[in-house]
């Protein structure tokens, strides 16, 4: 499942869609609107499971009409980066605002993973990276 920019009109969805890929290897998470602390609760227990059952995973992180987080998930995504900052071998970020480009640049510090930022236009290619020699 993908979203194209100014697709979400009309449409009824929570904050959070997740998606295992390759067997569980690659979780792609797509954020809409506002994270906030449900919406880590919603997810990272499906992250926390597969990295139980393969070890490492990937994550494809596409934001579409994202706006950021709450102090709470701020908080929640600190503490996942932390509990699993060797579990993951690579992130993709997909979005479409400048911001968003530069939170690969911010994250890298807290990770161990391989990060790129592919634009909303570039989701084919983030795919094909992620799942790369899987």
């Amino acid at each position: 499942m993908s979203f194209k920019k100014g697709s979400l009109e009309n449409v009824e969805f929570e904050s959070v869609y997740v998606e295992e890929q390759f067997g569980g290897r690659v979780v792609k998470v797509i954020a809409a609107g506002k994270l906030t602390r449900n919406s880590y609760r919603s997810f990272t227990p499906e992250l926390d499971s597969q990295v139980k059952k393969h070890g490492k995973i990937r994550l494809l992180f596409e934001m579409i009409e994202f706006d950021g987080w709450t102090m709470g998930a701020v908080w929640d995504d600190l503490k996942f980066g932390c509990k699993h900052f060797n579990h993951i071998e690579r992130i993709a970020i997909v979005g479409d605002r400048k911001w968003e480009k530069a939170m690969a640049t911010v994250c890298k510090p807290f990770t161990r993973a391989k990060v790129r930022y592919f634009d909303i236009s570039e989701i084919d290619e983030a795919e094909n990276w992620i799942s790369e020699d899987l």
